[in-house]
């Protein structure tokens, strides 16, 4: 180096090169700080998140995925099952409105105890395990008992409600708490009405009923309601961190009361962001997805749903 600058025309001719050098140089240094700081805000983290407990025999790239048998209205909880499987989900989320099978309108929430156990043998045939139910009313202490009851009965870890009010949050506590099971708070959208009082859609008030809880009172974020109340998922999912046990997972096509479900990754819902956070969190919990459209023959999208989250988690892995 001492020669090189002792000679000028040797100099010039070699200062564009080392210049070079040093740009590369820098680049490389700042893209391997980057890569770790990045690495360090998306997958290492120390929060506690509500864990389900589901077997990793029912995990698909780390999640366990399957479907809110509301996608399958239509049908019975029986044929809910069995086009779950057919999608290639691995968990459900049953509704209490829906009928118990093709040849039996009983509502589900009020099935016998020998229809349990006919709803388990069902399960066991097609390898899916129910892991949540609702979302179910529970206005008042003995009408949330008897959820609880039931869930007790099903053999899930979780229910799901839209308590509205701390009243409502104290006897459910109470339950979680005598039960061991634990309590999803569901998000519906923003009202159009400007005198309504429904306030669930912001997560800053349900974040408001959580606040100092026990731990397996949650959060079943509806991320196309969020987007249709005007409010970004990963925000939403930032605000409710340690708190989610499950998702209704939805991508829609615009923010706003209008939005239409579409696949996962050709709307506005950024699910791969959705996904990142979940990460982020140390998610334990499931993933419903609940497709809102083409209600007679929508197992190919929701098929296409689990295929976008088993290419994404590989590639992510």
């Amino acid at each position: 180096m001492i020669n090189l600058l002792q000679n000028t025309s040797t100099f010039s001719r070699a200062l564009p090169f080392l210049l070079l050098l040093f740009f590369f140089s820098s680049c490389e240094n700042h893209d391997e700080m980057s890569t770790t700081e990045s690495g360090d805000e998306t997958t290492e983290s120390n929060i506690i998140s509500p864990n389900l407990n589901i077997p990793s025999d029912y995990l698909i790239g780390g999640f366990a995925i399957g479907t809110q048998s509301y996608t399958f209205n239509r049908f019975s909880a029986f044929e809910a099952i069995e086009k779950t499987a057919e999608a290639g989900g691995r968990v459900i989320e049953i509704y209490p409105g829906q009928r118990f099978k093709e040849d039996d309108d009983t509502p589900f929430n009020s099935i016998s105890d020998d229809q349990i156990n006919e709803l388990k043998v069902k399960l066991q045939e097609h390898d899916i395990m129910l892991v949540n139910y609702g979302v179910a009313r529970m206005s008042n202490p003995e009408e949330a008992r008897a959820v609880f009851e039931f869930a007790a009965k099903l053999g899930v870890p979780a229910v799901t409600s839209s308590p509205e009010t701390q009243e409502q949050m104290d006897f459910i506590e109470e339950l979680v708490k005598e039960f061991d099971i634990m309590m999803a708070i569901h998000n519906h959208p923003k009202p159009d009405d400007p005198d309504s009082n429904y306030m669930l859609w912001d997560p800053n008030y349900i974040a408001g009923l959580l606040d100092g809880r026990d731990p397996r009172l949650g959060i079943s974020a509806d991320t196309g309601h969020w987007m249709r109340s005007g409010v970004s998922p990963v925000e939403a999912l930032q605000l409710s961190e340690g708190r989610i046990i499950s998702l209704h997972l939805k991508d829609v096509d615009q923010f706003n009361l209008q939005a239409v479900d579409v696949i996962f990754g050709t709307g506005v819902g950024n699910v791969s962001g959705v996904l990142e956070e979940l990460i982020r969190q140390n998610f334990a919990g499931h993933i419903s997805i609940e497709y809102e459209a083409n209600w007679m023959n929508n197992v190919p999208e929701v098929a296409q749903n689990v295929g976008f989250i088993r290419g994404w988690t590989e590639a992510a892995n």
